[in-house]
């Protein structure tokens, strides 16, 4: 063999032998095992029922790296079904893993079951929260952040350490009389407080620091609006704030004094601290309500003496503040990601609109009793999983696709038009490049999350939509995220691309309006129903319904 012959024949089986590494090789995985159970707390001084993870209120932190495979085993030990779901986590070609009513069977009390997903070319702050009944009125809820791997450059240094805050209004009647109400046809009405990882602070200088910080050196803060009702804002006493992420996209890094943070949303800020050593409050209100809730935090320098300054910094005032603010968040073009290439060499504003989808809210009766309806209907979450019904070939005998329009009539979306109750399935195209337009006629702040993807969120403006609008969009480097807000008697557009086949969830993040109806779901089905499209059903996906003891479909293949 002559010496040409033999270095080919080298080079071959090296090439060989390391992608066969490389396939083989699997992400690392992490582990969990959570017992959920009652618990009695006094989160606004009032004992309650509280759904504890671990015995812990918030729920233990999941701290990931991208591509990481996580392992949660949940021990259900309530008196009802349950199930969690991963508030920003993409579950690629996995809607298996989404946790929802319309994905998957609820966990038995008393039995368990074992998530497995994997968080793929993913990057961010996050958080989970139980999804079933009005679970998440009694907490359940915890942080899910996922940083990058070592060899991807992240464009801001490393911090001292890096705080969880997991914010939301709270009401002091628990969960079961809260459903009651729901049921029975009344709203929730004003939440009685709000809730920093589960507390409500004093303001009196008794607290102990929930978060310390070392003279001169710089904290990087997650912070998610996980409540019911209201956006928040929150601020940092006496000092700025640098903005570098919003759910898992690299900002450009402007400072601000404070942040509005909407229901669902989750943003990471860094803080210096450059001020006297003592102790200071991080303070969060609520936004756009008649009165106000406040509440505090108590951060302290490791050296500090003295309490901190009874004075708060005020809150802003009106949605038109909150709104330019928004128009400030940039997508930081030149950074990476989860990926080495820099998120700015996605150039979404170059693609062509396949397909144009309004959605509009708008609140009536049906049954004489309160709903909340997307395009004039009302989603009902059937006794089978419309995943599973799917799956099994049983979609008929569940639900109907498309029982909504993509240009809804304008009698269908306005106050107390009658409502159709339905599970509401939209059939979507896989890989389509859509745009979805979210109006809001009403007087209320809206908040939508989509599972499943990440979105850009183009434009936020007054009034009602127009195509002519789409003059105004930011084409090149609006914020890729998974939850927007609209604003009273105004709209929002966003865009993306349909590539992660499942059953997603489209769903309003205020809890009564999720509760009462406005969701829907989105049906993206690989036309080669092939492995490199979508995950086969687990094995140990818990059964229910029509389909409980039907034979399983064909696997798919590659």
């Amino acid at each position: 063999m002559d010496r040409i012959k033999l270095i080919t024949l080298v080079v071959f089986l090296y090439g060989l032998i390391a992608s066969t590494l490389i396939v083989n090789a699997e992400d690392p995985y992490l582990f969990y095992e959570w017992n959920v159970s009652y618990g009695t707390l006094s989160p606004l001084g009032v004992p309650q029922q509280v759904i504890l993870i671990n015995g812990e209120f918030p729920g233990p932190r999941i701290n990931g790296t991208s591509n990481n495979n996580v392992v949660v085993n949940v021990f259900n030990n309530l008196d009802e079904p349950l199930l969690f779901t991963w508030n920003g986590i993409q579950q690629r070609k996995n809607s298996w893993q989404e946790g929802l009513l319309g994905t998957n069977c609820p966990i038995a009390p008393g039995t368990n079951y074992t998530y497995h997903f994997q968080v793929k070319d993913q990057i961010g702050s996050y958080y989970y929260y139980p999804s079933t009944a009005l679970h998440r009125a009694a907490g359940g809820y915890g942080p899910l952040t996922v940083v990058s791997r070592d060899l991807i450059p992240v464009p801001f240094d490393a911090p001292e350490a890096d705080y969880s805050i997991l914010a939301g209004d709270w009401y002091s009647k628990g969960h079961v009389a809260l459903k009651k109400q729901l049921d029975s046809g009344s709203g929730l009405g004003r939440p009685n407080g709000v809730l920093i990882n589960g507390k409500q602070g004093k303001t009196d200088g008794s607290d102990e620091p929930m978060f310390t910080m070392i003279p001169g050196k710089t904290y990087r803060y997650r912070v998610c609006n996980v409540g019911m009702k209201n956006s928040l804002n929150f601020r940092f006493q006496g000092h700025t704030m640098k903005l570098v992420e919003i759910e898992g996209s690299h900002t450009v890094q402007n400072v601000y004094d404070s942040l509005d943070v909407h229901l669902g949303q989750c943003m990471s800020v860094l803080v210096t601290a450059d001020k006297e050593p003592k102790d200071y409050y991080f303070v969060v209100s609520t936004r756009f309500t008649k009165e106000v809730l406040t509440t505090t935090a108590t951060i302290g320098y490791t050296t500090g003496k003295g309490p901190a300054s009874p004075e708060l910094p005020p809150a802003p005032v009106g949605w038109a503040w909150s709104l330019n603010q928004f128009r400030s968040f940039r997508w930081n073009l030149t950074a990476s990601a989860a990926r080495p290439n820099p998120q700015g060499s996605y150039h979404y504003g170059q693609i062509n609109i396949t397909r144009t989808i309004k959605i509009v809210n708008s609140a009536g009766e049906a049954d004489g009793k309160l709903r909340y309806a997307v395009n004039g209907a009302s989603h009902v979450d059937p006794e089978t999983p419309l995943k599973l019904a799917e799956y099994f070939g049983a979609a008929d005998k569940v639900f109907k696709y498309n029982i909504i329009q993509d240009e809804p009539d304008a009698a269908v979306t306005e106050k107390n038009h009658p409502i159709t109750l339905a599970p509401n399935v939209v059939n979507a195209t896989f890989r389509n490049f859509v745009e979805i337009i979210f109006e809001n006629h009403e007087k209320s702040v809206q908040s939508w999350h989509l599972a499943g993807y990440s979105f850009f969120a183009v434009a936020i403006e007054p009034g009602r939509w127009t195509p002519e609008k789409r003059k105004n969009y930011n084409l090149l480097d609006a914020i890729s995220r998974s939850t927007i807000q609209v604003y009273p008697k105004s709209w929002a557009a966003i865009m993306l691309t349909l590539d992660n086949a499942g059953m997603w969830n489209l769903r309003s993040v205020l809890l009564e309006r999720q509760y009462l109806g406005q969701q829907l779901y989105f049906s993206v089905l690989s036309p080669n129903f092939s492995l490199r499209d979508e995950y086969n059903i687990p094995d140990t996906d818990i059964l229910c319904g029509i389909v409980k003891d039907m034979p399983l479909p064909k696997p798919y293949t590659i």
